[in-house]
């Protein structure tokens, strides 16, 4: 009975997705965690009041400094407006800032320059060392799991870190909305600065530099994020959290005040996401989809019968010409790239992590994400997204 396939009755999430449940209306586990997220992160007055609040904390850090956040950046829709709105909305003095690991989408990186531009906002690219880079990519290929994006989501937390703690910031601002994008089911998308460096050790051939807080690299374990969260006291702002943004939108705003140009996906900020749409569909029978469409349907963004015609066709963003200019940008031929990914498919479970570690700290790490040392779906994304 277990093995029958089942989906959701009010979003699209399905049996495909590993720890999934189902209550007696066939709602599932992903639904009530938004529901409770909805709950503890309302819209509104009380979301104004909470964003002044914010704002007004940052701007107290920020006196007499030339900053008074770090926010991240990439060109794509969500970071862009999180930017826009920052600067023209609230008055905020944001340090931007990119990670570039090689393989970002020409677009994106217009997009960002001109925003920043015409908000005269500094922004600082935080380019990794291409061979660690490179090298990473291709160990978690190896590695034969699905979160092969492992290397580049690292880097962009440590780029955010390191300029926080060089230039003495302590708040960083993402542009991430659970009501829009979701929370990745914990098995598609793991993310532990232990579970990298088993990864690298087994599969890498390039040395990964030393960390030092202003340029951490590739490090980011448990002993690096207590640095930044207790002795640097930098805390994560998920703004978009406690604001009405409506995706659909958000397009001809972004037009009209920054010159912005869709990417022409989701994602497609990093052209590597081709890379990773194609395996996890192929080889891992994942369509990342699920949980991102899910999130706009609950939100009411989205109708459900849209979404579930949407999935039945290959996502746009799986472009076989950006495959092969990754696969070669890598350094790779094609048969080679084949028969890296040949190789059976597994999980983090399946390499050193700190999973354990971390559920036993289960309730430290539920007070670090209701005060914002951590982000603050850092709790759900390791206690209450699947399996």
């Amino acid at each position: 009975m277990a093995d029958l396939y089942q989906q959701c009755s009010r979003c699209i999430m399905d049996t495909t997705v590993p720890g999934i449940v189902f209550d007696a209306r066939g709602e599932c586990n992903f639904c009530k965690l938004h529901d409770k997220m909805d709950r503890a992160c309302p819209l509104g007055e009380a979301g104004e009041r909470h964003v002044q609040a914010m704002t007004a904390d940052m701007k107290r850090l920020g006196r007499g400094r030339p900053y008074d956040c770090v926010l991240g950046v990439s060109g794509g829709r969500d970071s862009s407006f999180t930017l826009w709105y920052c600067v023209v909305k609230l008055g905020l003095r944001p340090l931007a800032v990119h990670f570039n690991d090689g393989f970002g989408n020409p677009i994106a990186g217009e997009n960002m320059a001109k925003a920043c531009r015409k908000l005269g906002v500094e922004m600082r690219t935080i380019t990794s060392d291409w061979r660690e880079s490179k090298d990473l990519k291709i160990a978690f290929l190896k590695a034969s799991v699905p979160d092969m994006e492992q290397g580049t989501d690292v880097g962009i937390a440590t780029a955010l870190y390191g300029v926080a703690a060089k230039e003495g910031i302590q708040r960083i601002i993402i542009g991430q909305s659970f009501r829009t994008e979701g929370i990745a089911p914990l098995s598609w998308n793991y993310l532990d600065g232990k579970y990298l460096k088993a990864v690298h050790k087994q599969f890498g051939t390039v040395p990964l530099r030393p960390w030092k807080p202003a340029d951490p690299g590739f490090h980011l374990d448990l002993k690096e994020m207590f640095y930044y969260a207790f002795i640097r006291r930098i805390k994560t702002v998920t703004l978009l959290y406690h604001v009405d943004y409506v995706r659909a939108d958000v397009d001809e705003l972004l037009q009209k005040e920054l010159d912005w140009v869709n990417p022409g996906a989701h994602y497609f900020d990093d052209l590597y996401q081709s890379v990773i749409y194609y395996l996890n569909r192929t080889k891992f029978n994942i369509d990342r989809r699920l949980f991102n469409y899910s999130a706009l349907v609950r939100s009411g963004q989205l109708p459900r019968t849209e979404a579930l015609e949407k999935v039945r066709h290959i996502n746009s963003i799986e472009d076989e010409k950006v495959i092969n200019l990754c696969i070669k940008r890598l350094g790779l031929s094609r048969e080679e790239f084949e028969q890296i990914v040949a190789t059976s498919p597994t999980t983090f479970r399946s390499y050193p992590n700190n999973y354990a570690l971390i559920r036993r700290l289960r309730w430290p790490i539920m007070l670090l994400s209701q005060f914002r040392l951590i982000p603050e779906s850092a709790h759900d994304k390791y206690f209450n997204c699947g399996t």
